[in-house]
């Protein structure tokens, strides 16, 4: 396998980092129907800042991981099953901004969120990216479809973060999720995270099952770490 140059690595993430960043703006900025939304400018900010650093340190201190969360969005390896899972996850995620905007301004469905709160989403937002960032970090195959790669010397991680749960970097996409949903002041949309789980726990059992067929270890790892994505839970 060829291996890119960090820095053009670095590059293409960075370009999509502004891909990414007008996309949540637009699911955002265009349901609430105005740029006068302080918290959601301050997020998406915030987030393009965490994001790029994020990628520029990715590439200094894990290439291999940046270059695997930047490979394309289907494989000939990719089971039919995870293209399902991966649309049935873009649109539950894509589905979910949008709700945050129409909840706030229109529906309001809960009370009023005092600034603290406010805050304390931001906060939990950026732990759970936090999260995230430290599995790339740990693990150099947390590709972002579901795909064989024993041709890239894929090897069991079973330290770190995934010595606790089987999938941590679903827990930091819903942590960091739901911090956002308090950070623009939907309780509703902290409620609604319901849908995007679902859609997770159809990806994981696609993605377990290929685990188990194509990597080493990973049954026994099963039965060594029993949580998928929330301790405790499930």
């Amino acid at each position: 396998m060829v291996r890119r140059s960090p820095w053009m690595l670095v590059l293409r993430g960075l370009i999509g980092a502004v891909f990414q960043v007008a996309l949540f703006a637009t699911l955002l900025l265009v349901p609430a129907g105005t740029w006068q939304w302080p918290r959601a400018i301050q997020f998406l900010v915030v987030y393009f800042i965490v994001l790029s650093v994020s990628i520029v340190a990715l590439g200094v201190l894990a290439p291999a991981s940046l270059e695997a969360r930047l490979g394309a969005p289907t494989a000939k390896s990719q089971p039919v099953a995870d293209r399902v899972a991966t649309a049935l996850i873009i649109l539950a995620i894509a589905a979910w901004f949008v709700f945050i905007p129409i909840d706030v301004f229109r529906l309001q469905l809960l009370p009023p969120m005092s600034l603290g709160v406010s805050v304390l989403g931001a906060i939990v937002a950026v732990f759970g990216y936090g999260v995230t960032f430290a599995v790339l970090l740990q693990n150099a195959f947390a590709a972002p479809i579901v795909k064989d790669q024993s041709d890239r010397g894929q090897q069991l991680v079973d330290t770190g973060l995934y010595g606790f749960i089987r999938h941590p970097f679903y827990l930091g996409m819903l942590l960091m999720f739901a911090g956002i949903a308090l950070w623009l002041e939907s309780y509703a949309g902290v409620l609604a995270l319901i849908v995007v789980f679902g859609a997770l726990v159809t990806r994981v059992t696609v993605e377990e099952r290929t685990l188990r067929e194509t990597l080493p270890g990973y049954s026994a790892y099963t039965e060594q770490v029993r949580y998928r994505i929330i301790p405790y839970v499930w």
